[in-house]
């Protein structure tokens, strides 16, 4: 039996780790030992797969003889998938069997769905897997099979908005789905337009209510001598005799509000069948229409953008008897076709017995007992929707020119952007104001399955059209978005193009590890760097340009959170977060960040840290154009990318420069860009080279540039925890975000730039990175500071007190064996020791984790010694 137990499941929506084609992954850790099982496990396997679907195709395990619980779980998650003809595609298996860690990864349909798929094919996997040969339960397993198909069908988009979604993909405009229902949003930022079914928000309310009123509908159309049905509103059954004698006979009675034709009766030859259909349309709505039935075939006119785009004739649901089965049976056969469903979701929809139903019958005196004859066709229903299991012919090309022009002017005159008219004549190959044919009905948010995959006839791509008139010309509702990733910098480089995009004029929305941004704005505090906040920022409909920090953590979790990107800006790769999410390797943890680099689009540009061998070697897997900088002028790559004709961004002479080709362009002089202290913090020279290269191919301003780069200081407001610097008078306080010991390294090299009579260090390890990454971090801050602070973060990660004291104080030991090492459990209680230990000239350093409350601590210091000094002065001067 496997050992192997699941450690997690979780969905990816977005270019990933794993595939940027596939978006929509389920990937199943698991922990243990991948053994390999018994050959007739896969006996068993191929019995139970061949039983569910009838055939004997495996995908994973197809003439293999030998295989794990990986494998096995892999090919049971796709043949749930197939067996309810639910997308298989794309999968991989991986196991690290240092680590003994394994992966399973299969495409999905819709998210919930995919997880529960991966929760049933553990649980048989896991019983095919078993050492005891007990069968299979197949009645259990279609009981799985059933709940996954429901929860698929409940969660999916039905097929006019599916339609939508599909023709936006492939003109690549974004779209997210932003309920659980069909509200959609296609494009970014203020280019984005909604849509829910086939109501968008170019749609007019006023006209929307007016097609809701049937009676109203009808007036303003009779008002425009178009061709409609004489009616007559009734609010109670008093006035139901006078009105059918005024209409006369045959008539047709339905809700003033009604939808889908409930509630709704046609060809009533008497009062009493009258009487009948007006309790039935009242069970809709108070208010009911008693007007004249126009003999003649339904039909359905799709109206888009006063366009006609598809005609269809619909049939009312029937069943054509055998002289063997009664009608029920009939049914039953007819709800068979794979393409009839419950409500929307399916081609058609399932016929269901109704009082409609039994009446339809009872006119012929049948029930749903009666044998009908062979070859005789028997009704089901009163109207022709597909919604009550009717069908649909594509008429389109026999729609006469005459009509045409009636059903546009007939849409602009309800003023719908997307409309379907409901027109009930003997054809539309003539002209209906001939042939007696009228306009019954003006629909809003028409459902259009009925044309997009038509019974019978030509399927029309009517989201063609929808998409068109929403984004005209070619636009594809895209705004421009800079992505940044790396190890250390981001947050950096993210808010300094954020600040250079705003000084260029652009409503700029950006994501940090400290918060959502629009503009100055912060609108949510926290780790914000996953795929969540990226969308929070694309779905704000005032955001003209984007900037989207994408930590590597996002990435694994859930992938990114916008297909492709303009400019991606890939600072560095050290060894951070490594022995997490299977990720061991600093050439694992650059395939993760190289998902940022490979998102960028076509003619878009990856900007590219020379200097860092795993960063440079992205450039061998992008398809956007290639731009490096560098701190080295004379650096080999940057030679040779520009003799080439490339794109740099580098640091000589003491200038920020742009070299396009063997051409120079002057940025700024190093002296006068305030991140970096002068020139002194080298990592933040290297953070203004992408950023300034980034917002120069974005075609953002060099005055704007200049002008960020100037004024864009560390401070706890443009900079929280990034080089923040804190003047006591005699002393110094310095506070970052330094974590890992690569951006310790980075900052003691600054540090070591900065005169002090002592150094003194505040640091901490975080719980859940490895032994080795806790103990270089303690050497770093052994070799800079004169005196080490070692503090806890509130969160330890899954760690001991004792375990981060003891790695930390033994990598300080490792490079200084008789330096102190003081300890303080609580951050602020470490900050405040720090400060009030501090001797003139000496510098203070603090690593911190809860950067507000360290400011709030610091702040509260500076006043007590304000308060201390002007104390003492009073003291003196009495």
């Amino acid at each position: 039996m496997s050992h192997m137990i699941p450690a997690k499941i979780k969905a990816i929506c977005g270019p990933n780790h794993w595939s940027e084609k596939h978006r929509c992954l389920i990937v199943i850790f698991l922990k243990g030992k991948a053994e390999l099982l018994p050959d007739d496990r896969f006996v068993a396997a191929q019995h139970l797969f061949t039983a569910l679907s009838g055939k004997s195709k495996l995908y994973i395990l197809d003439g293999a003889s030998r295989f794990t619980f990986l494998d096995l779980l892999a090919e049971t998650a796709l043949q749930i998938n197939a067996s309810l003809g639910l997308p298989v595609g794309f999968y991989r298996v991986e196991y690290n069997e240092r680590y003994e860690e394994g992966q399973v990864v299969f495409e999905y349909g819709e998210q919930e769905a995919g997880r529960l798929t991966a929760q049933k094919a553990f649980e048989l996997a896991t019983a095919l897997s078993a050492k005891e040969r007990k069968p299979i339960d197949l009645a259990r397993v279609h009981e799985m099979l059933d709940e996954v198909k429901q929860v698929y069908e409940h969660t999916r988009l039905g097929p006019s908005t599916y339609s939508i979604y599909a023709e936006a993909e492939r003109r690549g405009i974004p779209v997210m789905r932003l309920d659980d229902q069909s509200l959609l949003q296609l494009g970014q930022g203020w280019r984005q337009k909604k849509v829910e079914a086939t109501i968008t928000d170019l749609t007019n309310s006023i006209a929307v209510d007016m097609a809701g009123d049937k009676h109203r509908t009808k007036k303003i159309l009779a008002d425009a001598y178009l061709p409609v049905p004489a009616g007559l509103v009734l609010y109670d059954e008093s006035g139901l005799e006078n009105a059918i004698k005024t209409i006369g006979l045959p008539a047709v009675i339905k809700p003033l509000d009604g939808n889908q034709g409930r509630g709704t009766t046609t060809d009533i030859q008497s009062f009493h069948q009258a009487l009948e259909a007006f309790h039935r349309a009242r069970e809709i709505s108070p208010t009911v229409i008693v007007e004249k039935f126009i003999r003649g075939a339904d039909h359905r006119i799709l109206m888009i953008n006063n366009r006609m785009v598809a005609a269809a004739l619909r049939r009312p649901a029937s069943v054509t008897g055998d002289g063997t089965h009664t009608i029920a049976q009939l049914i039953e056969k007819v709800n068979e076709d794979p393409r009839r469903g419950e409500g929307h979701l399916n081609v058609l929809t399932r016929i269901t017995v109704d009082a409609d139903t039994l009446e339809m019958l009872s006119k012929k005196n049948y029930t749903v007992d009666s044998v009908p004859l062979k070859g005789e066709e028997v009704v089901l229903k009163s109207t022709a929707n597909l919604s009550t299991g009717g069908t649909a012919e594509d008429v389109t090309d026999a729609v006469h020119p005459a009509n045409v022009r009636l059903f546009e002017r007939a849409a602009r005159t309800i003023g719908l952007d997307i409309c379907g008219i409901d027109v009930m004549a003997a054809g539309l190959s003539e002209p209906i104001t001939e042939n007696g044919g009228a306009i019954i009905e003006v629909n809003a948010a028409p459902g259009i399955r009925m044309h997009l995959q038509p019974t019978s006839g030509q399927s029309r791509n009517v989201a063609a059209p929808i998409v068109d008139m929403l984004f005209p010309q070619g636009d594809n509702g895209r705004i421009p978005i800079v992505a940044v990733t790396g190890t250390n910098g981001k947050t950096t480089t993210t808010r300094l193009i954020a600040r250079m995009a705003q000084q260029h004029g652009y409503n700029t929305g950006f994501t940090t590890t400290d918060g959502i941004y629009l503009n100055q704005d912060l609108i949510h505090k926290g780790d914000c760097s996953g795929p969540q906040s990226a969308r929070f920022i694309l779905k704000d409909s005032s955001v003209e340009f984007a900037v989207l920090e994408t930590a590597r953590g996002g990435i694994l979790r859930s992938g990114l959170g916008y297909n492709e990107c303009d400019c991606a800006v890939i600072t560095n790769i050290s060894e951070d977060h490594l022995g997490l999410d299977g990720i061991h390797t600093l050439e694992q943890l650059a395939k993760v960040k190289s998902v940022v680099a490979r998102s960028v689009r076509e003619g878009g540009w990856v900007v590219l840290n020379a200097d860092d061998d795993h960063v440079y070697a992205m450039k061998d897997q992008v398809k956007g154009q290639v731009a490096l900088f560098s701190l080295h002028p004379e650096s080999a790559r940057i030679q040779q990318h520009c003799e080439a004709g490339g794109v740099a961004a580098i640091c000589d002479e003491g200038y920020i420069m742009i070299r396009n080709g063997n051409s120079i362009l002057p940025v700024e002089e190093i002296e006068n860009v305030a991140l970096t202290y002068g020139g002194k913090a080298i990592f933040n020279v290297a953070n203004a080279l992408g950023a300034t290269l980034a917002a120069w191919l974005m075609k953002i301003t060099l005055p704007a540039i200049r002008c960020s780069l100037r004024n864009f200081r560390n401070s706890t407001e443009l900079t929280p925890g990034r080089l923040n610097v804190f003047d006591f008078g005699d002393f110094t306080v310095l506070m970052d975000y330094a974590h890992n010991p690569q951006g310790l390294k980075a900052l003691g090299e600054f540090i070591h730039n900065i005169a002090a009579c002592k150094r003194v260090g505040v640091i901490a390890g975080v719980g859940d990175r490895r032994n080795e990454d806790i103990m270089s971090l303690g050497e770093i801050a052994g070799r800079i500071f004169d005196d080490v602070i070692i503090r806890m973060d509130e969160d330890l990660r899954g760690r001991t007190e004792l375990e981060l004291w003891s790695l930390l104080r033994a990598g300080v030991q490792r490079s200084a064996p008789d330096k102190p090492v003081y300890y303080f459990a609580n951050e602020t209680e470490s900050v405040e020791y720090a400060i009030q230990t501090a001797l003139p000239g000496s510098l203070v350093v603090l690593l911190v984790e809860n950067i507000r409350l360290v400011c709030e601590k610091i702040n509260e210091l500076k006043e007590m010694r304000k308060d201390n000094k002007s104390s003492s002065k009073m003291k003196i001067a009495s």
